[in-house]
């Protein structure tokens, strides 16, 4: 007897396959949301991580800025202590500049000048004053010159005084430069030794001796001339020998 299957089947069957579709993409479902949760939770240690490097960083950062305005610091306070220190080593230096520069002044003026105005800006002097004659502001200046504590003066300018008095007919002002009397002299004996070194060529020849010897001995060489009498020698045996035959 043959079997007939009279149920719906191919309904169930089509219902099964929905049902496992259905799971299927619920488990991809539920696949994918725990991808996503695992990648944003490790994305989110990487940002804590980089955020903690980024704070270390700026804390350094900061640390160093302190460090560097601290350094800054002791760099202006240095170069202040080192600017004092070169103030107080000048002051030191040049303390008895000023003594030797009034005396010098004093010295240096002639009879017919008088100076009533005096600036000094750094190692340079501006004296203005009036004189009774050019010369005189010529003789002022070969004294400035001459003095140990003084030197290349140069005249500014020199014209008639409007004064009523009879001493200040000329008005004058010029510029002279502070020295040292050790570097003045130095620098003297310098252009003096250079002078003489340029005048006499043949010093340093006289200076090594052996030329000077070489040159002084060749002029005794033709006095030393000693063989001459040589010749006047070979006679003497010439003349026994021709007296010989004439006896």
């Amino acid at each position: 007897m043959a079997k007939i299957n009279l149920l719906p089947w191919r309904a169930q069957v089509r219902k099964q396959r929905e049902r496992e579709f259905y799971i299927m993409l619920g488990g991809a479902a539920v696949a994918a949301l725990l991808a996503v949760i695992l990648w944003a939770f490790w994305m989110n240690m990487r940002i804590d991580n980089q955020d903690e490097r980024n704070n270390y960083l700026t804390k350094q950062s900061k640390d160093l800025d302190s460090k560097l305005e601290e350094i800054k610091k002791l760099e202006q306070t240095k170069s202040a202590l080192l600017t004092r220190k070169q103030i107080i080593e000048q002051l030191q230096a040049n303390r008895s500049q000023m003594v030797h520069l009034f005396d010098e002044l004093v010295k240096t003026i002639p009879d017919g000048a008088r100076l009533n105005t005096l600036r000094q800006g750094g190692d340079t002097l501006t004296l203005e004053g009036f004189a009774q004659s050019n010369a005189n502001v010529a003789s002022y200046m070969r004294n400035l010159d001459n003095s140990p504590w003084l030197t290349h003066s140069d005249l500014q300018k020199t014209e008639a005084a409007k004064s009523s008095q009879k001493r200040d007919r000329f008005a004058f002002g010029l510029t002279v430069k502070l020295t040292d009397p050790d570097a003045k002299a130095k620098a003297k004996a310098e252009a003096e030794a250079k002078a003489n070194g340029i005048a006499p060529p043949p010093a340093p020849a006289g200076k090594d001796g052996k030329p000077a010897g070489a040159a002084a001995n060749p002029a005794p060489a033709p006095t030393v001339a000693n063989p001459a009498p040589a010749p006047a020698e070979a006679p003497k045996p010439v003349i026994p020998a021709v007296a010989k035959p004439g006896t």
